[in-house]
């Protein structure tokens, strides 16, 4: 494996770290403030401002691969890439690499239809509307997807959606359009060949957002968490996509670039959290010496190096495998970095909070938020016990 970057991916990382560094960064508390004083639940100015900026510098739609729209970067390629996105709360949107689009938006390259992509994939990728993925149910143990109680039904030329969703991050943007909606078709057959996913726009009569929901007290507008009923929606049945009771086969087609989407960015999240940790204790002074000069912050910080260079050398090997022998036979090293990546951002975050003091909870240097983002991980696209089950599964494997 070798994980030396190209030029090509050297040359996107320096014009991306330049964009952030002249328009992400100088930006942030203005698109913080926005949304505080502003209706929380519309686009901030400042992101829809930066959009046009960074598409006409070439920093669009990183995250797509073998498409027109995209750069035709490997996941290996991307990595990099995605982890300075992951710097700034406010950074993924800005490129059009923000989830859930980006897996919807591969989910609909990948599975849609001709009629499909370009009713929905094109708004997509020019980022004129948004999206939402409707799979977690709050009436089941959703870790489980045979669990899952929605259903599409058939009907004539329309499919009859009904279902009580929650987590379907997205929902609340007023950009939101579609949904893509995971239910069951046939409950007589196998179980991993009940479920089937189909688009729903979000306007059909039927759908109510009962509630946003919370992370920890944040509510993430003007994007947000959407608890949402779907009562006798009725769709096309050209809105279907792949075709009855392929659900699970687009679920682990999504989820895989989604996961280590999340673990690349957390890197990124780390890697600042690490920054504003050695900034701050190079500035302040304690008992009598620089509180960089204390052994424990030192061990601290020296853990924290340790524990990131880890993590990305994992999210690289999955990502390398992800592209040279498929999502399938690297689903260990995505189980595995889907793991260590949220789990390693929390200790170093904590960390950082603990050496900014107050300042560290409060709003001063968003550790707060991003320790609650992190958090949030350890359960999004699968909890971390799934995981660990997965890949104690394929390990035992080799001994029988």
């Amino acid at each position: 494996m070798n994980f030396e970057y190209s030029d090509k991916v050297k040359q996107l990382q320096q014009r991306l770290s330049a964009f952030m560094d002249e328009h992400v960064y100088p930006n942030e508390k203005i698109f913080h403030k926005q949304i505080d004083e502003g209706d929380r639940w519309q686009p901030t100015a400042i992101i829809e401002e930066l959009k046009p900026k960074a598409r006409a510098a070439g920093l669009w739609n990183l995250f797509l691969p073998e498409n027109p729209y995209g750069e035709g970067l490997s996941n290996l390629e991307y990595a990099p890439l995605c982890e300075i996105m992951g710097r700034s709360a406010m950074a993924p949107e800005v490129f059009n690499c923000s989830a859930p689009d980006t897996g919807n938006m591969e989910v609909l390259a990948r599975y849609g239809s001709d009629e499909q992509k370009e009713k929905w994939l094109k708004p997509l990728l020019d980022a004129q509307i948004r999206s939402c993925f409707a799979m977690t149910e709050p009436a089941v143990a959703s870790s489980d997807a045979t669990n899952i109680q929605s259903s599409i039904a058939r009907d004539g030329d329309s499919y009859v959606i009904n279902g009580h969703k929650w987590w379907s991050s997205g929902a609340g943007d007023p950009r939101c359009k579609i949904a893509i909606f995971m239910g069951k078709t046939d409950l007589k057959a196998p179980a991993h060949k009940q479920q089937s996913m189909i688009l729903v726009p979000m306007d059909a009569p039927g759908i109510r957002i009962k509630r946003m929901l919370t992370v920890f007290g944040y509510d993430h507008a003007p994007h947000g968490h959407g608890e949402v009923t779907f009562e006798n929606v009725r769709v096309p049945v050209s809105n279907l996509l792949l075709g009855e009771g392929r659900g699970f086969e687009i679920a682990q087609g999504r989820l895989g670039p989604g996961r280590i989407h999340h673990c690349m960015r957390l890197v990124g999240l780390a890697e600042r959290s690490l920054e504003t940790m050695c900034k701050r204790v190079g500035s302040r002074v304690a008992f009598g010496k620089r509180i960089s000069e204390q052994g424990t912050i030192r061990a601290d910080i020296a853990t924290s190096r340790i524990e990131i260079e880890q993590a990305r050398l994992l999210t690289l090997k999955a990502a390398y495998m992800m592209d040279t022998v498929g999502n399938k036979m690297a689903r260990a090293e995505i189980a595995m970095i889907k793991v260590i990546a949220p789990n390693m951002a929390l200790r170093v975050i904590d960390r950082a909070i603990q050496a900014c003091g107050g300042g560290g909870v409060s709003q001063e240097f968003e550790l707060a938020a991003a320790w609650a983002g992190a958090r949030t991980l350890r359960l999004a696209d699968g909890p971390d016990e799934v995981h660990r089950e997965a890949i104690a599964k394929l390990e035992l494997r080799k001994y029988e």
